[in-house]
This record gives structure tokens, C-alpha cells and sequence, in this order.
């Protein structure tokens, strides 16, 4: 496991992390999370991924069990969480969902923190831009997460390249602290973003990315090839959005050609994708997702075959998959 900077700060993240989205609570509790969280750090990862909203914050609680339970030394492990959903998910709540705003901000951070049982999170991220709320309303507040000592740096997620730049250059006006990291989805079908509408700011403002999705949520593990099994994310009804992609039949074959390719190399197709997010130097981590003990060790093994990655096979990888990407 190597280790890279996020963006321009001088803290050090696994090239490999784990996240929790839609598996803690709903598939992996507390007790398969320590499981996973102390096999994903003897593997060498050092940033665990959450959010506010991931099952209406059951996910921080089962990710923060699992801590107490593991007993980490603090300065050991790198957690983050996201805020702009909110907690509920019905009826009209002001102030409480969809919200970038001062008030929903100083009180989500406080809610995250018991939740986790943590003194500060590392990392905080605005989970998506908010329309209605004037940007730097949103960069002060988050900014004032880092004075009260609630957590050490913030950044974004999914948001244009143009509203990170006025995030960055409000702060800069009223020498706040600036957003450090963009979590964006990066992956073999999903490259625009990392690889062109934020092309000038990894030099400008040297913005760190913790990319999400390095498998199209399940896409690149070939396992949609011949439908959606059962018990997969995409058999899932509150997934269902996800199907139409999962079931693409372009991008299926092109994952029999990768799959080829990973053979060669001595893989699977999951660890290519994997790698081949890795290989990109403007990505500070890739975080993985897993509901069982036995992927996460697969997916792990991305790492063997990240140096494998020559210009010639990233070039076959871009011939088989740039023209189906957006």
C-alpha cells in the first residue's frame, strides 16, 4: 500500500480506502464492520469513507461502534463524513434536507460527531451543491468547522469545477480555511469530470480527489453480464435506478473484453477497473465498497495490479471503453 497527499494538505491517505455507502446497516453490522475495518487496515488502508445520510446516519453509528469496539489509536485512521441530504427523508422539513445553509451545517456537524462518538472528523464534505444557498454562506460555515476544532479540512462532492473555484477564492478573499478535496465518481464509463472539467484545477488550486464508484456500482465486476442475480445491487428496489446502466449490453461487452485483459495480467476485471482509477496520479484515493469480508480482499488486489498498468494496456483499456463513457 502506498500512501499520496490529499490535494495540497500534507495529510497522507491510502491509494486504496473503504467506504460505507449502501452496505453499513443494510447488509454489514457493527460487528462484520469491525471485521472488514480491521482487515481493510491491516491491508494498509488508513481513510474510511461515510456520510450523514447513509441510511439516515445508522452508517455512522455502525462505523463508529466498530471503532470503540477496535480500540484504534486516533492519529491511525482518517474518517470522513458528508453533509446536504439530511436525516429525513419525509415531508416538508425546513432547514433540515437538501440544505447548505449556516443553520443546517453548524448542527449536522454536532450530530455526526455523537453519532460516530468522535471528537473531530477528518474530513467534511458538502455532499452536492445547493442552489439556494449563496456559496459563501456555505464556505464560512464549513470553514468555521475547522476553527471550532469539529473537523481538520473540507471539500466537496460533485460539484462543477466552476463552484469549487468560487469556494476557493471566497475562502482565499477572507483567508478562510479552503476546500482541500472534490469526491467525485471516477471510473472507466464515468471520466468527464476527473479528466476534463477539473483538468486546470489540480494545477491552480492543487484540489485532491476521493474518487467513489471505481466499479459502476457492480458494472466492472462482469457480474451483470448475463442479467441482475439475485441478492445483487441491482436486484435491490430502492437501487433501482442503477438497472438501466448495470444492464447496458455496450458496456457489458465491452466488460468481456477488459475481463480478457485482466486475465493476461493475472486478474479480474474488478481489480483492472480498480487499478486503472489508481494509476491516475491526480487521484489522492480510490475508495472501495464491500458488504462481504471476501470482496474487500479481492478488491484489494487491485493493488498487484496497478504497476502492471503499461501505456499500451491503458491504451487497449481506452479503445475498448472511452467511446461508451461520459
Amino acid at each position: 500500500m502506498q500512501y499520496r497527499r490529499l490535494g495540497r494538505s500534507g495529510l497522507q491517505l491510502s491509494e486504496l480506502s473503504l467506504g460505507s455507502w449502501v452496505t453499513y446497516h443494510t447488509q454489514v453490522d457493527t460487528k462484520a464492520a469491525k471485521e472488514m475495518l480491521a482487515a481493510a487496515k491491516d491491508a494498509g488502508v488508513n481513510f474510511f469513507d461515510n456520510a450523514e445520510a447513509y441510511a439516515q446516519g445508522q452508517s455512522e453509528v455502525v462505523m463508529g461502534e466498530a471503532f470503540k469496539a477496535l480500540k484504534w489509536a486516533r492519529l491511525d485512521y482518517v474518517v470522513s463524513t458528508k453533509f446536504y441530504w439530511g436525516l429525513e427523508t419525509k415531508g416538508l422539513k425546513i432547514n433540515q434536507r437538501n440544505t447548505l445553509n449556516r443553520k443546517y451545517l453548524s448542527q449536522a456537524i454536532d450530530g455526526s460527531l455523537k453519532r460516530m462518538q468522535l471528537d473531530f472528523i477528518d474530513l467534511v464534505y458538502c455532499h452536492r451543491p445547493d442552489l439556494h444557498t449563496p456559496i459563501e454562506e456555505t464556505v464560512w460555515a464549513m470553514s468555521d468547522m475547522i476553527t471550532q476544532g469539529k473537523a481538520l479540512y473540507w471539500g466537496t462532492s460533485e460539484w462543477s469545477a466552476g463552484d469549487i473555484r468560487a469556494a476557493y477564492e471566497i475562502a482565499e478573499r477572507h483567508h478562510l480555511h479552503k476546500p482541500v478535496m472534490e469526491q467525485t465518481q471516477y471510473n472507466l464509463f464515468h471520466r468527464q469530470r476527473v479528466e476534463d472539467e477539473y483538468s486546470r484545477l489540480y494545477d491552480d488550486m492543487q484540489l485532491g480527489l476521493t474518487t467513489w464508484s471505481p466499479l459502476a456500482s457492480g458494472l466492472l465486476t462482469g457480474k451483470y453480464r448475463d442479467g441482475i442475480p439475485k441478492g445483487s445491487r441491482g436486484a435491490r428496489d430502492d437501487l433501482s435506478f442503477l438497472r438501466a446502466g448495470l444492464t447496458d449490453e455496450k458496456k457489458n461487452a465491452a466488460v468481456g473484453q477488459l475481463s480478457a485483459i485482466a486475465k493476461e495480467l493475472g486478474g479480474n476485471v474488478a481489480q483492472l477497473a480498480i487499478a486503472w482509477v489508481n494509476k491516475n496520479p491526480r487521484v489522492s484515493t480510490v475508495i472501495l465498497g464491500a458488504s462481504k469480508l471476501s470482496q474487500l480482499q479481492d478488491n484489494l488486489g487491485a493493488l498487484e495490479l496497478t504497476p502492471k498498468l503499461t501505456p499500451d494496456i491503458l491504451a487497449r483499456m481506452d479503445e475498448i471503453t472511452q467511446p461508451l463513457a461520459d
